[in-house]
């Protein structure tokens, strides 16, 4: 005899089946995000637990867009308002102070290179290095492979001022060779001969520059720059580099 299936009982069998369905998936999508990091963080620490990266910050020594400087239409507006919190995996460390340091400008001895990483910010002339005219490069070996998450950049902050040519760049071997990766360029005609750049050309402030490093691992770090709107001598104060050995 053939039977008509009931309507509320194919319709709780359906719930059911939703529900049992809706239970092993949630199951599956805890277990797979208990087991392994977290799908938004490569760098293996979960968004969770990031944390806001803490700078020591010198004070500023100006306030204002002076308006003699002529300034291209690449230049980002000085902002009055502080930066908004950097997040970072915890247990950074700032790894520059003590590694070793080339220059493209052989005049730079090493104690004079020395000053980039000593801590010391302010925006006196006894804080700044001079390096010559034209694309020059500070380079910095961390002694092995490292997890990069935020460099910080100080050029000269005394006066209100743009650099030209700002670019950042990090490889595997000391002759920038191999899996050369850039992580800012605002060379945006190519006048240095390093690509062209997508980043804006931005006011020196006491703050310096956060570059997003976003966990890139490598030993070698490459700084360019080209002059600025005050000087065609290339200022550098101070560069920190947050990280932490690569495993």
């Amino acid at each position: 005899m053939k039977t008509t299936p009931h309507p509320l009982r194919e319709e709780q069998t359906q719930s059911w089946l939703l529900f049992l369905t809706f239970t092993v998936l949630n199951f599956l999508l805890a277990f797979t995000l208990s087991a392994g990091e977290s799908p938004t963080d490569k760098s293996g620490a979960g968004a969770g637990q990031l944390v806001p990266l803490e700078l020591k910050l010198p004070p500023p020594a100006f306030k204002g867009t002076p308006k003699d400087i002529q300034l291209s239409a690449i230049v980002e507006p000085l902002s009055d308002k502080p930066r908004p919190p950097f997040l970072v995996p915890p247990g950074l460390k700032n790894v520059a102070p003590g590694k070793k340091l080339s220059c493209s400008d052989k005049n730079a001895t090493e104690s004079v290179l020395e000053k980039i990483t000593d801590g010391d910010k302010e925006p006196s002339d006894q804080s700044i290095i001079y390096l010559r005219k034209g694309t020059q490069w500070v380079q910095m070996d961390l002694g092995s492979p490292h997890a990069l998450f935020a460099i910080v950049l100080w050029h000269a902050h005394n006066t209100p001022k743009v650099y030209h040519d700002v670019i950042v760049q990090i490889a595997d071997d000391p002759d920038f060779m191999e899996n050369v990766r850039t992580l800012f360029n605002n060379d945006q005609d190519n006048s240095s001969g390093r690509g062209v750049g997508a980043d804006r050309e931005y006011f020196e402030t006491y703050e310096g520059r956060l570059i997003d490093a976003k966990g890139a691992k490598a030993r070698y770090l490459r700084f360019y720059s080209k002059g600025s709107t005050e000087s065609a001598l290339n200022e550098y104060t101070e560069i920190e580099v947050y990280g932490r050995p690569a495993p």
